[in-house]
């Protein structure tokens, strides 16, 4: 018997232990063999990867179809309805998903369990969000029945104990919860869509297919012209050794894949592009502003008195340096061979009006991606709070 340390001011009474098999109506898993049924299209096919480990939303980017009509012998047993609860019980325990409402005919194999709650004795979308709180994960995985191979039987699944208050706070907890997610959907959107915005107009202004006017007046021609051209400074880091590398500090360090920390001193002074050199994410572009510490896994570019660095950070990004990385097994990219690069440059003015405008989406982007931390933050401290 427990109480939760935030709660509707409606509700008092205690919360009840009780093990998952006793509030439900079925708990099964899937059955095998579904690759013969796969399809371009047909009934949802829903696999671990389409669970989450941060919410009880199913993920379906990457979602798979068969052609099998719930009444055959492999989709009786595992054709999901509204409300039902799933679990992933091989590889990653305790990924969770739930069904809504008008999800339409759906499957799953053996690696998922599907959890049916009983409506007279709980709120299903409550014990999903249950189930998906961090304690409750961790409680998932420790009851590994497979050794060193994960893996959970329907028994264990059963056992699983949770706190339930009456049906009514189940409710309001579950429906607000649902308000959360939903404000972080929205936010997610407003997030993506700014990026394919941007996306799609970077590759207008670079294929010069969007151009931007001087005063009314066209501006010149674009010029081919290499990095070296551009740049005042284009040169590797200097190295630095992890001892000296602090969580906190006067000055950041940046290596290949951006900020690795804070130390005592500083190699540049000022706004530079960062390219990452080494590693799986060699050619990816972080900006130093400032006095900074930039490692010898970083290549320091700083435009000329021709040039503006904010319009080669745009340029470069859309480049996917990546792609000239001379090895597989250690990605890499050389200083003398990208100082050599072609590119196709406007004059500094147009160059200043291009980035400028970029700059403003990204503050748009940067502000989505705030606003959709800050929420997911808000949600976790819910689920810390609001169950026990």
């Amino acid at each position: 018997m427990s109480k939760p340390r935030l709660r509707f001011k409606e509700f008092n009474g205690e919360w009840d232990s009780i093990p998952l098999g006793k509030i439900t109506e079925t708990i099964t898993s899937g059955s095998r063999d579904w690759a013969q049924y796969y399809s371009k299209d047909g009934s949802k096919f829903i696999r671990m990867t389409n669970l989450s480990r941060d919410g009880i939303n199913l993920k379906l980017d990457d979602l798979k179809f068969v052609n099998v009509k719930s009444n055959s012998t492999d989709g009786n047993r595992t054709s999901l309805i509204h409300g039902d609860i799933l679990i992933s019980i091989t590889a990653e325990l305790g990924k969770i998903g739930w069904i809504h409402p008008g999800f339409g005919e759906a499957f799953i194999n053996q690696h998922t369990a599907l959890v049916r709650i009983n409506k007279a004795k709980a709120n299903s979308k409550y014990v999903a969000y249950l189930l998906s709180t961090p304690k409750l994960n961790k409680q998932i995985n420790r009851k590994n029945d497979a050794g060193a191979k994960s893996g959970l039987n329907l028994p264990t699944i059963k056992s699983i104990k949770i706190l339930l208050p009456e049906l009514n706070e189940q409710t309001k907890i579950a429906n607000f919860l649902t308000a959360v997610d939903e404000k972080i959907t929205q936010l997610t959107q407003k997030f993506d869509l700014l990026a394919q915005y941007k996306k799609g107009v970077m590759q207008q202004i670079f294929s010069q297919e969007l151009r931007f006017k001087d005063d009314g007046q066209d501006f010149p021609d674009w010029e081919e012209k290499s990095m070296g051209e551009l740049c005042s400074t284009f040169k590797s880091g200097s190295g630095i050794t992890s001892e000296k590398i602090y969580e906190q500090g006067v000055y950041p360090v940046f290596g290949g894949n951006g900020l690795r920390g804070y130390t005592a001193t500083f190699t540049h002074d000022g706004f530079y592009v960062l390219i990452g050199r080494q590693g799986a994410l060699c050619g990816n572009i972080n900006r130093s502003y400032g006095k900074a510490y930039i490692s010898e896994h970083a290549i320091a570019v700083q435009a000329n008195e021709n040039s503006d660095t904010e319009w080669l950070a745009q340029k470069l990004e859309l480049l996917k340096l990546n792609r000239l990385s001379e090895s597989s097994a250690q990605p890499g990219l050389a200083v003398n061979k990208l100082i050599k690069l072609q590119l196709i440059a406007p004059t500094k003015p147009e160059q200043t009006k291009i980035a400028n405008f970029l700059t403003a989406i990204d503050d748009k982007i940067n502000n989505a991606q705030a606003q959709l931390a800050a929420v997911k933050q808000y949600k976790q401290g819910l689920l810390q709070q609001m169950f026990v």
